[in-house]
């Protein structure tokens, strides 16, 4: 079994009914794009020679096969993503081999090579719904707009689905979806969730939830969680290489 070199970009479609958000008039939607857009580009910059702790838990159930592992993520000065692992894995080998080491995989490349990104150039965006939520840790009431993806194109990395905006900072606080082209034929969907959380003024990602359909052993599910985000050393960060679980 091959399980998909994009197994990244996969997760959960949420549901959004109980949330009671209402649809909205559309007028603001491309000063909020644009707001996004830019607070991108500043957000990619913050977050250049910024390492964090990754705790990954995958399984396949249909095989009663599951494993964990925790890895460093290191993100160079120069953007480029690479892992090294900081614990020994636990688990099935079918796990660790077909499921996280193409996770670890497809997060590297998908995101060096730009294929993934969230850009006018890849995605029609149309306001669907705008809502209120009280922060997590501040407290504070904040207003949330909720965008809906359509890819102009059927590509590999490219999602059908909905981004959810931080209203005062643009940043992104959600990516849910599925994507449009599966990468192997043994796939039936792949979907995803991407959770952020706004530290310091930045959107850093902080659990992500993804499910694959496979024809041949049923659903592979990975729950991934960062944390312990710090700066590492200018020198050595564009020096450290991948390291493959």
């Amino acid at each position: 079994m091959r399980l998909p070199v994009f197994i990244a970009s996969s997760v959960l479609l949420v549901s959004f009914a109980t949330l009671g958000m209402a649809f909205v008039d559309t007028d603001d939607a491309d000063a909020v794009v644009d707001h996004y857009l830019d607070a991108t580009k500043i957000q990619q910059e913050a977050l250049r020679g910024v390492q964090m702790d990754v705790d990954i838990d995958a399984q396949l159930p249909k095989l009663k096969q599951h494993g964990t592992m925790k890895v460093l993520r290191m993100v160079s000065q120069l953007g480029k993503i690479t892992y090294k692992k900081i614990g020994e894995f636990v688990g099935d080998a079918t796990v660790k081999n077909e499921v996280i080491a193409r996770y670890l995989q497809a997060e590297s490349e998908g995101r060096e090579n730009g294929s993934m990104a969230i850009s006018r150039a890849n995605y029609k965006f149309r306001l669907k719904a705008k809502f209120t939520q009280k922060n997590q840790v501040t407290q504070i009431e904040q207003k949330i707009y909720v965008f809906e993806l359509n890819p102009k194109k059927k590509k590999l990395g490219l999602f059908k689905g909905e981004i959810w905006l931080d209203g005062d900072t643009g940043m992104p606080l959600r990516e849910a979806g599925e994507l449009v082209k599966n990468p192997s034929v043994f796939l039936k969907k792949v979907e995803f969730v991407r959770d952020y959380e706004i530290q310091d003024g930045i959107s850093v990602p902080v659990h992500i939830k993804s499910t694959v359909d496979t024809r041949l052993v049923g659903t592979a599910e990975l729950s991934i969680n960062y944390s312990n985000y710090t700066h590492q050393d200018p020198e050595a960060a564009d020096g450290i290489a991948s390291t493959a679980p």
